[in-house]
């Protein structure tokens, strides 16, 4: 717990676990150079000697998908038949339309959007089956008009994926699905293999590993979505707060990972207190006790007397999901400037983003709300400009353009408006 920290230590309270983690690019950078050259060799080998899986194809079979439509119960259909509904309305929303202006009379500028053609979606499942980030990434594609889905995502010990993300995954019109996790999936996506096709954006959360060999891939031939790590958490809680609901909404982010991490900025140390109580009443009651252990060692719980403080240090951590549970939240909430997903008030659990209000669950981590967003149907397609100019338009631009050039030195450019406007044909 710390009581109103001086600004000197606020950086050091914002650090994340592992953020300096230099082993860990060592050994992703040699796992990716792997799968660039080795292709689906490297796959096989990978998978027996990080997972202890020995397999047999990479590509699930329709038959898996089959027994995954039998194993998944009805109740989780129609469950995610709802989310299904709800995550499809708001992206649907978000189609963006084709912009186009005449700049100037002649001269006509258009926007165009258009969907990626080929798109790869990282699913995690090392330690829960996360069939909700199947939703998150493959229906906004789908909406957005992408060509082709391809997923891939880590097997159990005998070499399934699981029903639920095979089940998802085809209700959502995944084309096909891989079975490889970590770097390695990420590698394979980014460079192809014998197997696995190429594509030319990656999308999805994953921990450490993962987020490095994406950013490591991003900086040679594939685009990513964003750097999406380890999960994180920030409730921002008043007197007006149950400690109940805020240690609740701690733990619901602790148990996603031993190197996730939540957050705790709240006004009083009695609050504090209270909330640090129930987080140790509701933990001894969980599954995951050994993940949210480990997640809240390194977790936090800091006071501030005044909000306009809270609002700062929420700025400078830049949570991926920021809880507010405060008298006039909106307030709050209108002085946020970084944040992936905000939840205002006492009944928007994160729960509620991770699978079925609506709102997109693959969000940056890590600092990175800074300057990027969570994943949404712009994600899924580029904008591409179109111009159009008659020949008086580009005579009305002829003298801005050839006086630009030739003060850049670029007498080419300057020639060819001249030799137009110097040629009579019509």
């Amino acid at each position: 717990m710390f009581i109103n920290p001086p600004r000197e230590r606020w950086s050091e309270l914002c650090r994340r676990a592992g953020s300096d983690d230099r082993d860990v690019a060592a050994r992703v950078e040699a796992i990716v150079d792997r799968v660039a050259r080795e292709g689906d060799k490297a796959l096989y080998a990978l998978a027996e000697e990080i997972d202890g899986v020995r397999l047999t194809a990479l590509r699930v079979s329709e038959e898996e998908f089959a027994a995954a439509e039998r194993a998944v119960s009805d109740e989780l259909k129609r469950a995610i038949d709802v989310a299904v509904a709800n995550i499809s309305a708001f992206h649907r929303a978000q189609l963006p339309h084709e912009v186009r202006v005449e700049t100037a009379p002649g001269v006509t500028c258009i926007q165009r959007p258009v969907p990626i053609r080929r798109v790869g979606l990282y699913v995690p499942g090392g330690t829960a089956p996360l069939f909700s980030t199947v939703l998150m990434l493959a229906l906004p594609a789908s909406i957005a008009g992408c060509g082709e889905v391809v997923m891939c995502t880590p097997t159990d010990r005998n070499g399934c994926v699981a029903a639920e993300v095979l089940y998802a995954a085809r209700r959502c019109g995944v084309g096909a699905v891989y079975k490889a996790g970590g770097a390695q999936a990420v590698a394979a996506m980014a460079y192809g293999t014998e197997s696995i096709p190429k594509v030319d954006k990656i999308f999805g959360p994953g921990n450490r590993y993962v987020t490095v060999a994406k950013q490591l891939v991003s900086g040679r031939n594939t685009s990513i979505d964003m750097p999406a790590g380890p999960s994180e958490v920030m409730v921002m809680a008043d007197g007006s707060a149950s400690p109940s609901f805020v240690a609740a909404d701690m733990l619901s982010q602790a148990e996603h990972g031993r190197d996730s991490q939540a957050m705790v900025v709240c006004d009083t140390r009695s609050l504090a207190e209270a909330v640090v109580a129930e987080v140790e009443r509701q933990a001894a009651a969980l599954s995951r006790a050994g993940y949210v252990a480990e997640s809240l060692s390194h977790s936090r719980v800091v006071v501030f007397d005044e909000r306009q403080a809270m609002v700062n240090f929420a700025n400078m951590y830049a949570a991926e999901h920021l809880i507010v549970m405060m008298r006039d939240a909106w307030s709050i909430v209108d002085r946020i400037t970084a944040a992936g997903s905000v939840f205002v008030g006492q009944y928007s659990p994160e729960s509620a983003g991770d699978y079925a209000s609506g709102t997109n669950h693959t969000l940056p981590t890590s600092g990175w709300a800074h300057s990027c967003s969570g994943v949404n149907i712009d994600s899924f397609m580029r904008k591409m400009t179109i111009q159009e100019l008659s020949r008086e338009g580009l005579a009305t631009l002829a003298p801005t353009i050839v006086a630009m050039a030739d003060a850049e030195g670029l007498q080419a450019h300057a020639e060819a408006v001249r030799v137009r406007m110097n040629d009579n044909a019509k």
